[in-house]
């Protein structure tokens, strides 16, 4: 493997434009969860940060239960001359101090400093990194790449004025050495198709360490870590393989792929499948940013309507501790309270899925005959139906209530508990039609705990039938064969 430096290659396209898209999508998850509502810094929920793609020092990888090394494998089909561009992100935790002006000039540290519209308090404020590197697939598959990066400890200073202009204090912050690489290989696989298996390393080579008498904690650890961690991915020349669903020729060859702490999914503009965005949180291939989102919340686990509701709930002290907690949580409390009606309506909600549906409707739905009274849904058309009787045929076998089968979640399930579950086995707990005529397996995962709550409450897992494959051939207990 050879070490080498970023540089630019004859490009049909400039890595910039070509990572237009998933740059967007990558911004989210590099500030996804950075700080949560009610976006002040004494919340609970924000005292324990950076839960995605932290990757830490060595030293502290050992029985951490965090790790240092973050690993992509995927498949490419590179043409002659393509040129791979890489582009690493990553946080830099930077440590942010108040202090408050004395009488005598000096300063003292304090844990909370109040200003006319924001209360400031000690916080780990995000850097953005970004480490790129060009280099041609030949070379990758002569033996590699490698790229030591590294960012030299800083410090800074803020004086913090009042109306009068007079100095009441200061802001100090300071960033910790930090160190890592990224490694790149490329392997040609065998067989009739010209693909290549190509890996992609990032790992911290910091050499920080607890030190014997010092703290030795998690939170000494993060100023020496690569936070929200991912890659991304552009060819010149060429295409990558879908890793969520890949053809059928290539699905054993990225069945072998091993990918640790990230995931690739394709990313390029347009639909294209020239970019991959490998990220520390599971996406669908070729995702993308709601046109109606306002702007960045940093909070993705509410959606946008809730999220700027609530926050405009907050009492103006909060909204002051807001603002002094953190630049974007500022903005974030700024864009909720200047969100105009419209707007605002624009988020309740959006219709993507619709289509055109020809050929005749299943017995007992489809629009009421002209001139009629009768809803567009006949309810006595149920009366045919019961979950705990119905059944359907699986390859060649009966399913029903109490059948055994084997979870295969296909190219429609990109939910992460879907995939997860991905060759479990379950029992069917009930055999549902719904009005669209397609039907629908209510299952529980055989050794969930909480499958007796499931079923006293009806709250079940639901797969169609082509996810799911018979167990043993057999039917339910008490069923014909």
């Amino acid at each position: 493997m050879t070490t080498t430096t970023p540089s630019a290659s004859g490009a049909e396209q400039s890595p910039k434009d070509r990572f237009g898209t998933a740059r967007k999508v990558a911004d989210a998850v590099l500030f996804e969860g950075y700080v949560l509502y009610p976006y002040r810094a004494s919340a609970a929920k924000n005292r324990m940060r950076w839960q995605f793609g932290v990757l830490v020092p060595p030293e502290w990888d050992h029985g951490s239960g965090e790790y240092s090394v973050q690993r992509t494998e995927c498949l490419m089909e590179p043409r002659r001359g393509a040129t791979l561009h890489v582009e690493l992100r990553f946080l830099h935790a930077q440590r942010r101090s108040v202090q408050q002006a004395r009488d005598d000039g000096e300063f003292e540290t304090v844990e909370r400093l109040e200003l006319p519209r924001r209360v400031l308090v000690p916080w780990d404020e995000g850097v953005e990194e970004r480490v790129p590197l060009s280099v041609d697939v030949a070379e990758l598959l002569d033996g590699g790449a490698a790229l030591p990066f590294s960012r030299a400890a800083q410090t800074g200073t803020e004086s913090l004025t009042d109306d009068a202009g007079r100095e009441v204090g200061r802001l100090l912050r300071r960033r910790e050495r930090l160190d890592g690489e990224l490694r790149l290989t490329a392997v040609e696989l065998p067989g009739p198709y010209s693909v290549v298996r190509l890996t992609a390393e990032v790992v911290n080579t910091s050499g920080w360490a607890p030190e014997p008498e010092g703290p030795s904690d998690r939170d000494a650890a993060l100023p020496h870590a690569l936070i929200s961690t991912h890659v991304m991915l552009g060819l010149t020349a060429g295409t990558f393989v879908s890793m969520t669903d890949p053809p059928q020729w290539a699905a054993a060859a990225v069945a072998e792929c091993r990918n640790e702490h990230t995931w690739p999914v394709l990313a390029g503009d347009d639909g294209r499948d020239d970019v991959v965005l490998s990220s520390p949180i599971i996406l669908e291939d070729h995702p993308h940013i709601a046109p109606e989102s306002p702007g960045a919340l940093y909070d993705a686990t509410e959606i946008d309507e809730i999220l700027a509701l609530r926050t405009a709930t907050l009492t103006e002290e909060e909204k002051r501790e807001a603002r002094g907690t953190d630049e974007r949580a500022a903005a974030a409390v700024d864009l909720a309270e200047s969100l105009p009606a419209e707007v605002m309506e624009r988020l309740h909600g959006a219709v993507r899925g619709l289509r055109e549906v020809t050929g005749e409707a299943p017995e007992g739905f489809g629009p009421a005959p002209v001139g009629t009274d009768l809803p567009w849904w006949d309810p006595a058309s149920d009366a045919g139906f019961d979950p705990d009787s119905d059944h359907v045929v699986v390859d060649g076998v009966r399913v029903a209530a109490g059948s055994r089968v084997e979870l295969r979640p296909g190219a429609r399930r990109t939910d992460a508990q879907d995939l997860f579950l991905r060759g479990r086995e379950a029992t069917v707990e009930a055999v549902l039609h719904d009005v669209d005529g397609l039907v629908h397996l209510a299952v529980t995962v055989d050794g969930d705990p909480g499958a007796q709550l499931r079923r006293d409450q009806g709250r079940f897992l639901y797969f169609q039938p082509d996810e799911v494959a018979p167990l043993d051939g057999t039917t339910p207990p008490g069923e014909p064969s």
